[in-house]
């Protein structure tokens, strides 16, 4: 018997109402007993779609180095947004816009945490850049 890989299922059961004939020794004597098996086959293809809809699912779930990846994308986007700030600072340069970028990184990296410590963390860091932009402004209003 020769396998063809890739290819789709084809009927299931006789297409006919007779008998088949050959040298399995397996026949199908009736078109009654055909289409009896018909019910079955619908529901083995209905499961395989479900197979493939779990595998989808499962590729879409992030592993734990995944996770990882994320985590340290978003922790080198907060800690370079910080630089901006530090060298703003450093240059005697208004840092408006860097402080309130630094405050949008805060507020995004915060939707994906589950974990206390690095909340409290973007806590503090979003609290120093209100702090700062608060002193620019009555700085502003000074002049």
């Amino acid at each position: 018997m020769k396998v063809n890989g890739g290819g789709s299922a084809g009927p299931v059961g006789s297409t006919s109402g007779r008998p088949k004939t050959g040298g399995s020794g397996f026949s199908v004597s009736s078109s009654e007993e055909a289409s009896a098996g018909a019910p079955a086959a619908r529901v083995a293809g209905a499961s395989g779609v479900s197979s493939v809809d779990a595998l989808l699912a499962l590729q879409e779930y992030p592993t734990s180095l995944e996770k990882r990846r994320r985590a340290v994308r978003r922790a080198t986007k907060l800690l370079d947004h910080l630089d901006e700030v530090k060298i703003a600072i450093l240059d005697s340069v208004p840092t408006d816009g860097a402080l309130e970028r630094l405050s949008q990184a805060v507020r995004e990296a915060r939707i994906g945490t589950d974990d206390e410590k690095l909340d409290g963390v973007l806590n503090e860091i979003e609290t120093r850049a209100a702090v700062e932009l608060a002193k620019r402004e009555v700085a502003a209003r000074a002049n």
